[in-house]
């Protein structure tokens, strides 16, 4: 679906059409009801065959899928909305570190159907349970997934789309690397934003010193100032995958937060 409307990314290292960019990324987000979610552990997925409800999802093995999302522990679990028949697991290596890996489960009849299991960067210190602007560090949370962007034309999404140049992103990253093409496609991560809304939509419900601009977007080949990325087939993956209807959310953190 396309979007319109357009507007300044957080502030970062690295710019998007001009503007400040967030996280080698930018954009904002909120967790449920505007505020801070909590742990969860996450990996996008391929497509595949059982998928939810009989229908196409990721795949996985039919027999004995699990009744809770793997990985996570009591505190996370019960942030996951009731309704939500889509998960992002993200699971970081360490409280500090910037490597993860991500799985999207889709909710069957039978219980959770796991995608496989993808390479993914988080920020360049690691996870925090109290995101601040700058801290270099990616929130710790379970968050919906709303709106979606980026340079490319939309790969066939059923989340409002929003196609623009301003997704444009030059400079290097933290190792070097070129961060061309990272905003080809982005998924916002609703923390510290207003979801409906573009991406690129500069609102801050919790303030600006709780930082936003946190998405889902292509792997520039190392760290991230708060986003999570992923290969840019994967995300296009992702973008086919995700439903509004089946209330898609992004649970992610280092795997011993998300056990908690």
């Amino acid at each position: 679906m396309a979007v319109g409307g357009a507007a300044a990314p957080e502030a970062g290292a690295a710019t998007v059409a001009g503007r400040g960019g967030s996280d080698s990324k930018a954009a904002s987000g909120t967790a449920t009801a505007g505020s801070a979610g909590t742990a969860g552990e996450a990996a996008p997925g391929s497509g595949g065959r059982g998928g939810p409800d009989g229908a196409g999802g990721p795949a996985g093995s039919a027999a004995a899928l699990p009744g809770e999302l793997p990985g996570l522990g009591p505190r996370t679990r019960s942030r996951v909305p009731r309704e939500t028949r889509q998960a992002l697991v993200v699971t970081g290596e360490g409280r500090n570190s910037p490597v993860s890996r991500a799985v999207l489960y889709e909710k069957t009849g039978d219980g959770w159907l796991a995608g496989e299991p993808l390479p993914a960067h988080n920020a360049l210190r690691g996870w925090t349970d109290d995101h601040t602007a700058g801290d270099l560090r990616s929130p710790i949370g379970v968050f919906t997934l709303s709106d979606a962007g980026g340079r490319l034309p939309d790969p066939g999404t059923k989340l409002p789309y929003h196609h623009s140049a301003a997704f444009t992103i030059g400079g290097t990253g933290f190792e070097g690397e070129p961060l061309a093409g990272s905003f080809d496609y982005v998924v916002a991560i609703d923390y510290n934003r207003r979801p409906g809304r573009t991406p690129l939509d500069p609102a801050r419900p919790l303030g600006a010193a709780k930082g936003g601009g946190i998405w889902l977007h292509v792997d520039h080949g190392g760290p991230t100032q708060g986003c999570v990325s992923l290969r840019q087939e994967h995300m296009r993956e992702l973008l086919r995958a995700l439903d509004p209807e089946r209330n898609p959310v992004v649970v992610m953190g280092d795997a011993g937060a998300l056990r908690r």
